[in-house]
């Protein structure tokens, strides 16, 4: 049961949210009285309650979705509340919906999209996962901050061929190697206020790391958002070798690390716009002429769920024409299909690029 304290700053927060008309998160949609008044005395084992997952949202009433899992469980416990809002931001998946089971497919299949290099600059796929055993960013302690880094860093770098490379920890890392990481976009930063306003940024930087292997083609991040996000990229268009690459990996890992998995929502991650595959596969890519008719580069992007961003992420303007595009289904579809969904799309817009010029 969750006390008398608790339940009172989440009567405040319910308050808040129900006096701010503007706000247009999932939260303020989704929590209702009747919801808020099954969920306020729950508690988790770990010790989480629904404050935990909503104190995000309620400081931060400018956020989309406004609420994160505190511990795998809270999936499960929280369930009228995270349910409706997953199947509101992963369009199509409904709350009777179970996610496929994990399947990387043919790898094979995954060709260079943009093979005269005209076109895509950079291609990256990466995804998240979260190690079993342990909850989320603000239930962790500070012990297990670090026996989670000390089993990642030792996975990592029992890495080889390719995959091989150094573990940083950001833990009393010199000025030199922080630059450098810093010059190749690699580094980190303390989480933005919505991390913060979630207590996803207790004891930093104790636990956080950063591994890359020594091509600069392989990238892990120990305990930012999530417990692992691990990134397969390089400059082109070869999605396919950037795609096996990150399927080697993940399974290289896994032997070592067991992660944490839900039977129906997938991989379980600290927010929940990641769920499923947690698979974001994106290029940078310039298309001048589609650039220039909005309109048309939307409605192809459209027709295969891709989400078109601006060179620098969401709420950025597409610097010289570039784009980050990437696809936008996670869930309900396995992570060969979220991927090819991509490809399929990317081709599709360099046809169209070229056919415009």
């Amino acid at each position: 049961m969750a006390d008398a304290a608790t339940i009172a700053k989440l009567e405040e927060g319910l308050k808040k949210l129900e006096a701010a008309t503007d706000c247009k998160s999932l939260l303020k949609k989704y929590l209702t009285k009747s919801v808020f008044d099954q969920l306020k005395d729950k508690k988790t084992d770990l010790g989480a309650t629904l404050l935990d997952v909503i104190q995000f949202g309620v400081e931060n009433l400018d956020s989309g979705v406004g609420v994160y899992a505190p511990d795998a469980q809270a999936y499960t416990l929280f369930a009228p509340l995270f349910d409706p809002i997953i199947e509101d931001y992963h369009k199509g998946f409904k709350q009777t919906d179970k996610h496929p089971n994990k399947d990387f497919g043919d790898v094979n299949q995954f060709v260079n999209v943009d093979p005269d290099g005209k076109f895509v600059i950079s291609t990256r796929v990466r995804c998240g996962r979260s190690m079993e055993g342990y909850p989320f960013n603000p239930c962790l302690t500070e012990a297990q901050y670090k026996e989670m880094e000390s089993k990642v860093s030792s996975t990592l770098s029992s890495l080889e061929g390719e995959l091989e490379g150094t573990y940083f920890p950001l833990t009393g890392m010199t000025k030199e190697v922080q630059q450098k990481l810093i010059d190749d976009h690699f580094l980190f930063k303390e989480g933005d206020r919505f991390l913060q306003a979630a207590n996803a940024c207790r004891y930093w930087p104790t636990g956080r790391g950063i591994y890359h292997n020594d091509n600069k083609t392989f990238l892990v991040w120990c305990n930012e958002e999530d417990h692992l996000r691990i990134i397969s990229m390089q400059m082109g268009g070869d999605l396919g070798q950037v795609y096996r690459r990150l399927v080697s990996a993940v399974n290289e890992i896994e032997k070592r690390v067991p992660f944490s998995h839900h039977d129906r929502l997938g991989f379980l991650t600290f927010c929940p716009t990641n769920l499923g595959t947690t698979v974001r596969a994106s290029v940078h890519i310039k298309l001048p002429k589609l650039a220039a008719n909005r309109e048309k580069l939307e409605e192809v992007a459209g027709k295969y769920s891709l989400q078109v961003r601006g060179t620098r992420g969401e709420h950025t303007e597409a610097e010289g024409g570039v784009y980050d595009i990437s696809n936008k289904r996670r869930m309900g579809l396995t992570e060969y299909q979220a991927v090819k969904e991509m490809q399929d799309g990317i081709i599709e817009l360099i046809k169209i690029e070229k056919e415009m010029q």
